[in-house]
């Protein structure tokens, strides 16, 4: 599936203090498109200072946990993902060596590939039999299992990761503003990009990973209004081999890199490693090619040399999320927990591993305070 949308900022688009510039590294009119036509890239200035710095996530004093035996529910590709589930491993690595949390009273199990529903609820009261509580299902594809199990086990807490539709009062959602982070990422691809075209390959077309790719495209958009976006899904919706394909992420991001993009962000879980290995392939050193991570920081999980052309990651702290999760159900008080984990809790953000947007961090971080203070509002959803 290839899209290439020209996006319009509707309540995105912002206010007088984005006057539009020519870039002080721009030589003027760049090439993109992938067809060899003149593109404008012009770039416009970043918003004006705001007062909207972000605060660390909200932690409460760390409780101790040693009482406790937590079950992890992994998404597609389980740990050793370098992205999703490896940054939810992290939280529990913390909560085991922060809270006291016992590495034996730990369980962690992952799902397969276009498995049933029946399946994902069968791991689930897997956990719940041998003791585990609280029990974090990684993932929204175990909504629909986790809304028949907890109601099932009512004494049992759980918390789901990206998804707020079961509303049980055992239930905990640990959802994120992942349209922000993107926003940032965009706005760094458009700042660097010297084809004035990027690509997106989202791992599934599912309204989770729709969020990635609003955002991307609102911020590339922000600062360059004229560039193209190249937006591919590996696989359709209900298909989930796409999070676990890197085969795939390699073709698809081949055929964006072909067609003139430079700059290709990936949020397709395990199958992102295909696409860095395209990038790495393609670049050369009279024609750059880079990569966006996501989720983790991918600059520093990712093997060298391959993770030399990851120019930045959208973080999504699953880590945070579930460490914090865990924290607050040891001291009992999950509602000390903030609602979405966003840019202004630190919940979403960018990185900096391998200096590439070092001369860009402080345009990033306008745009940043932007969105906190609420002069810029991200898309959430296709435009």
């Amino acid at each position: 599936m290839r899209i290439s949308r020209g996006f319009v900022l509707a309540a995105a688009v912002l206010t007088s203090a984005l006057v539009v510039t020519g870039c002080a590294r721009d030589t003027g009119t760049q090439q993109g498109g992938g067809g060899g036509a003149a593109t404008e890239c012009t770039r416009n200035s970043p918003p004006a200072a705001a007062g909207g710095a972000a605060t660390p996530a909200p932690i409460a004093p760390n409780a101790d946990a040693s009482a406790l035996k937590v079950g992890l529910a992994y998404d597609i590709g389980g740990r050793g993902d370098l992205s999703f589930n490896d940054s939810a491993a992290a939280g529990l690595e913390k909560a085991i060596s922060d809270l006291g949390l016992q590495q034996a009273n730990t369980r962690e199990l992952a799902a397969a590939e276009n498995e049933s529903e029946d399946a994902a609820a069968t791991r689930l009261r897997q956990l719940v039999a041998d003791g585990f509580n609280p029990i974090i299902a990684v993932g929204f594809k175990y909504a629909t299992a986790l809304q028949t199990v907890a109601a099932e086990n009512p004494n049992v807490q759980f918390a789901i990761v990206d998804d707020a539709t079961v509303e049980l009062p055992n239930v905990t959602p640990l959802v994120f503003a992942e349209e922000q982070g993107s926003f940032l990422v965009g706005a760094a691809a458009a700042l660097k990009t010297t084809s004035c075209q990027i690509g997106f390959v989202g791992g599934v077309d599912v309204p989770l990973i729709h969020k990635f790719e609003a955002g991307y495209v609102a911020g590339a958009k922000a600062v360059a209004p004229s560039i193209e976006v190249d937006v591919d899904y590996i696989s359709p919706a209900g298909d989930f081999s796409g999070f676990n394909d890197s085969a795939r992420g390699t073709e698809v991001a081949r055929g964006q890199l072909d067609g003139g993009a430079d700059i290709v962000y990936q949020a397709a879980g395990a199958s992102g490693q295909g696409v860095f290995e395209a990038v790495n392939a393609a670049n050369a050193p009279d024609a750059p090619k880079f990569a966006i991570g996501v989720d983790s920081d991918q600059y520093n999980t990712v093997a060298p040399p391959v993770n030399e052309v990851i120019m930045t990651s959208m973080l999504k702290r699953v880590d945070v999320a579930v460490f914090n999760y865990i924290n607050a159900v040891a001291a009992g008080d999950t509602s000390v927990l903030p609602e979405a984990f966003d840019l202004s809790v630190d919940g979403v953000g960018y990185s900096t591993s391998g200096g590439k947007i070092d001369d860009i961090t402080e345009q990033l971080d306008a745009y940043k305070a932007a969105i906190i203070s609420g002069s810029i509002q991200v898309p959430s959803e296709r435009q």
